[in-house]
């Protein structure tokens, strides 16, 4: 049984893109939530200034809608949670039981087994987080520049530009993590028995070392978070320029231009965690592949009955 991230999507296709299909749905109603609202600001605007202050006649197409868009939001939210758990839980109860069994036949130590059981944990973490997260993000980011192309299409390229400098930060990201992520699993799978010495030393340098490669992995963390903010910062401003100096925009317009900067923005964060997951998960993904690969048969000698 050999454990790889696409394959293990494959293997149980039906439940995960249940699972990612509510994914999809919760993220493109709050997509459409900004632009839904900022219709129901300018309709509330003009109702008042026209009118004075009663609502009476407020045009309700616009709150109904935006009602609508976010009782969708919100119920799929709630199904989808519920629903989450009883996929992932089954997949990971499976993969740490094939995990076990390949152990026993591959006479695998004991420690060894029982850390990459639990490491296999990660690929359901992935699976019921991280992809979902992956899902959003790409709503998120081509969702906020659709809709800001819509109002106008310079804000969209300005968005746009980050890309290139998250592609650099990555590239260096990714390889300085991977060696990291590597060593800390190396010392991982020594967890059992470094307890079973029950040595208070060999316990203290243990987590020493685990604490000294995790904060590293965090530096490199909160660099690529620095980095990628700043160039952010400039894409706000740039994009708040044209909206707001360049343009004559209605007020229920700036909210949602801003609404959907501020997704951009506040999307692109996560990609940090992202690659730091996504590094782990292919070294766990090696160790794994080693762990439950069939071992190989031994071809006995074949005998011949001798006749008399």
């Amino acid at each position: 049984m050999k454990i790889k991230l696409f394959e293990l999507a494959a293997r149980y296709r039906k439940g995960i893109l249940i699972a990612l299909s509510l994914v999809v749905l919760e993220q493109v109603a709050w997509i459409i939530e900004p632009a839904v609202f900022g219709k129901v600001i300018d309709a509330l605007i003009e109702r008042v200034s026209s009118d004075g202050p009663s609502l009476k006649s407020l045009d309700v197409f616009p709150l109904f809608l935006w009602i609508l868009v976010f009782l969708v939001n919100s119920g799929t939210g709630v199904v989808r949670r519920i629903v989450d758990e009883r996929i992932y839980l089954r997949i990971y109860s499976e993969i740490a039981t094939g995990i076990a069994s390949s152990g026993r036949k591959r006479k695998t130590a004991v420690s060894k087994t029982v850390a990459r059981a639990q490491l296999s944990e990660q690929y359901i973490s992935f699976l019921q987080y991280s992809m979902p997260e992956i899902v959003e993000q790409i709503i998120s980011i081509g969702g906020a520049v659709i809709a800001l192309a819509a109002f106008d299409w310079r804000i969209s390229v300005a968005c746009l530009t980050i890309i290139l400098p998250l592609v650099q930060i990555a590239r260096v990201y990714t390889r300085k993590v991977s060696s990291l992520q590597k060593e800390y699993h190396d010392n991982y799978e020594t967890t059992f028995d470094v307890f079973a010495r029950q040595s208070q030393d060999e316990v203290k340098a243990y987590y020493g070392r685990a604490t000294v490669l995790k904060q590293k992995i965090a530096n490199w963390g909160a660099l690529n978070f620095g980095v990628m903010r700043v160039a952010l910062l400039a894409i706000f401003v740039a994009v708040l320029f044209i909206a707001i100096d360049l343009d004559d925009f209605s007020t229920g317009a700036i909210y949602s231009i801003v609404a959907y900067i501020w997704t951009f923005i506040s999307t692109s964060e996560y990609m940090p965690q992202l690659m730091e997951n996504w590094t782990s998960l292919e070294d766990i993904s090696q160790r794994l592949k080693e762990s439950t690969e069939e071992p190989e048969k031994e071809t006995l000698p074949s005998t011949k009955l001798s006749t008399p």
